[in-house]
């Protein structure tokens, strides 16, 4: 296998309208695997950060890979995009904007897509995945439709205060699935609009809160900073440990 086959790759770029969002529209990036046939069904993962997922997690390329060589069953990518001046309001749980994010993401994007690919409908055969903000707004969208989403992928989520607190709200969580990786570097991360957190401190209260309410976790430290170079070699393992064998 050559690895100028990872690089053939099907990317739609896409504008869904919305009611919630104050733009009234989200650009997307779609992702259709190698042998794509409108015919089959396809499992579905959603991402947060839509185009870093791209750019800088080269998620494609890792999809293809592991599509044609580890026989992952082929599958879609739906990279929302995000922007950054913005981010914080719509991921964070005590953001300005993240109630109108949430409802867009669970009420408006998902029968767009559905209504336009032909993904499979089962929440089992749907992965919400983000990085940092993007694991955190993940939970939160999972959180308020368990009949949409029980599986999320957290790569060093942003745990921050109100997200704990969310989390101690007494519910059964054993209907969610979640993988959760951070970096052991990442004690002291300089944030851009919050100040300096130790992610690493986050997460093992965010893996407390989660395993005392029923989730079902996998959850490793390992040695790694705050940034793609980190994420982009957590995406193989990550995606396989969800999506299933053809």
């Amino acid at each position: 296998m050559t690895d100028d086959r990872y690089f053939k790759r099907t990317i739609k770029k896409e504008t869904v309208p919305s009611r919630h969002l104050p733009e009234g529209e989200r650009a997307l990036r779609v992702y259709l695997p190698p042998g794509y046939n409108e015919v089959l069904s396809y499992p579905v993962v959603y991402c947060q950060d839509g185009e870093d997922f791209f750019n800088f997690g080269r998620i494609a390329t890792i999809a293809n890979q592991i599509i044609l060589d580890d026989g992952v069953e082929p599958f879609i990518i739906v990279g929302v995009e995000v922007n950054k001046k913005v981010r914080t309001d719509e991921y964070a749980p005590d953001g300005d904007r993240h109630e109108a994010y949430v409802r867009f993401f669970g009420e408006e994007l998902i029968p767009w897509i559905e209504d336009r690919y032909p993904v499979r409908r089962e929440p089992e055969q749907r992965l919400l995945a983000g990085d940092s903000l993007g694991g955190s707004v993940s939970f939160h969208i999972a959180l308020n439709y368990p009949h949409l989403f029980t599986r999320v992928l957290s790569m060093s989520g942003a745990f921050f205060e109100r997200s704990l607190e969310i989390m101690e709200v007494p519910r059964d969580l054993s209907w969610l699935q979640m993988y959760m990786i951070v970096g052991l570097q990442e004690t002291a991360y300089e944030t851009t609009d919050r100040g300096v957190y130790d992610f690493v401190a986050l997460n093992r209260a965010a893996k407390s809160l989660l395993e005392r309410y029923g989730a079902e976790l996998y959850y490793e430290e390992k040695d790694g900073q705050h940034q793609w170079g980190f994420w982009q070699k957590e995406l193989p393992a990550a995606l396989k440990y969800f999506l299933p064998q053809a």
